[in-house]
This record gives C-alpha cells, sequence and structure tokens, in this order.
C-alpha cells in the first residue's frame, strides 16, 4: 500500500476524514467503516415476511453518509417508499480477525442511537431479483448517527427502551433485550468476514414499526442512556 509523505503529491484533496461528537468531551470519534446488520429483531422479521431462522448478514454504507444530530436528511432520488429504521450503534475501538464472543466487547468504545434509512422498493426490487441489496441501503444521507457514549460512561446495553417518533408520534418502540443476536455475537460474526479496526461503527438491527417518510417529517430516535438523534427530512 502507498503511504503518503511529503514526498507524495495527490492529484487532487483527499476526502475529508468524518468524525462523531463523543458525549461528554472535546475529543471526537474519527469513522473507518460503516457495517450494518439485516434481520435483527424478530417482529421485524415477522412484518417483512423474511426468513426467522437466518443468521446475521451484513452490508454496508459509506462514511460520509452519515448525518449529524439536529441536521437534515435530504429525501433521495428513484424512491416512493423511504423509511426510517432506529438502531443501535457500535462503536469500536480495536478489533481483528475471528474475534471470540467471550472477548468482543473487550473491542468496543461506546455506543449511540442511529438511523439506517432505506429505499424500501428499491431493496424489495433487488430482493426479488437475487441481486445485492446496495441501492436501497447505501446512498446520500442514509447513516445518521448520534453522539458516541463510551462503554466507561453507559456499560454495555443489553436491554433498554429503544424507541423512534416521526412529528411527534411512536412509530418504532421496542427493547434492545428483543435483539436476536446480542452485539458480542454479532462483532464475532462480522469479524469472521472482514477485519475490524478502530473506527468501524455497527448498526445492529431494528425493531418493527418501520415506515414511510415524507419531506418535512421530523425523526426522533431515542435509546436509553444514550440520548436522542434529532433528524428532518428535506
Amino acid at each position: 500500500m502507498i503511504k503518503f509523505d511529503d514526498t507524495a503529491k495527490s492529484v487532487f484533496p483527499a476526502p475529508e476524514p468524518v468524525f462523531l461528537p463523543i458525549n461528554g468531551s472535546s475529543q471526537l470519534y474519527p469513522v473507518r467503516r460503516i457495517y450494518c446488520v439485516g434481520r435483527n429483531y424478530l417482529a421485524h422479521i415477522r412484518e417483512l415476511g423474511n426468513d426467522e431462522r437466518e443468521p446475521p448478514f451484513f452490508f454496508s454504507k459509506h462514511r460520509d453518509m452519515i448525518v449529524q444530530n439536529g441536521e437534515n436528511c435530504a429525501y433521495p432520488a428513484l424512491t416512493k417508499d423511504y423509511q426510517h429504521e432506529i438502531e443501535l450503534v457500535v462503536a469500536m475501538k480495536s478489533g481483528g480477525m475471528d474475534i471470540p464472543v467471550a472477548r468482543a466487547l473487550d473491542h468496543v468504545y461506546g455506543y449511540a442511537v442511529g438511523l439506517d434509512m432505506t429505499r424500501r422498493d428499491l431493496q424489495n426490487r433487488m430482493k426479488e431479483k437475487k441481486l445485492p441489496w446496495e441501492i436501497g441501503k447505501s446512498f446520500e444521507d442514509s447513516a445518521p448517527c448520534g453522539a458516541i457514549y463510551p462503554v466507561a460512561q453507559v456499560g454495555h446495553p443489553a436491554k433498554g427502551r429503544i424507541h423512534l417518533t416521526v412529528n411527534g408520534a411512536t412509530k418504532q418502540d421496542s427493547d434492545l433485550a428483543q435483539m436476536i443476536w446480542n452485539v458480542s455475537e454479532i462483532i464475532h460474526h462480522l469479524s469472521i468476514q472482514a477485519e475490524i479496526k478502530a473506527g468501524d461503527l455497527i448498526f445492529t438491527g431494528t425493531p418493527e414499526g418501520v415506515a414511510a417518510l415524507q419531506c418535512g417529517d421530523r425523526m426522533v430516535a431515542r435509546i436509553d442512556t444514550l440520548g436522542e438523534l434529532s433528524v428532518t427530512v428535506v
């Protein structure tokens, strides 16, 4: 791999790094990669009519698709069914390959509230054709994420309310205890297929209640002990 140094010249400016705020700190969390878990709450699997027996699987988003708390989220092109998915986000401080379940939490820096924004009609079309989901999941502004709450502040949340409102009306309301695969198991399974490193974010799946959004809608996502994430669709 080429290392940039004083003798190298970039043909255009390098992409700007992406950072998330850390609750209670002036330091920032640098984002490396974004992984997402599909189908990790039983009720959500059932509402979409999917196979309840599948092991965890993963897809990715790009770090420059992050939207910060209080910012706007642009309604994307190509869709007539733009939906919200509230999720617990795991922020890694280290990692590796084939991480044992019993050691997985040692690599976690903290947690946050996130939204896995989805072009559901495009996702469904790709599933019918047995093609990758990327067009339905990975697009501009598709990964809103709140501040990182370090483990030293909140521990490792295994239960607690996960709740999303749209224009003040409750749309998703569940508990982290309803996750099929817990955080340790998710990290283990992901590390079998990719090397996890510091700066990686893992979105851990959404509960039931996903629904379509319109321009002007304001989403407020909350998870117990992890604050809230507020985003407006424009």
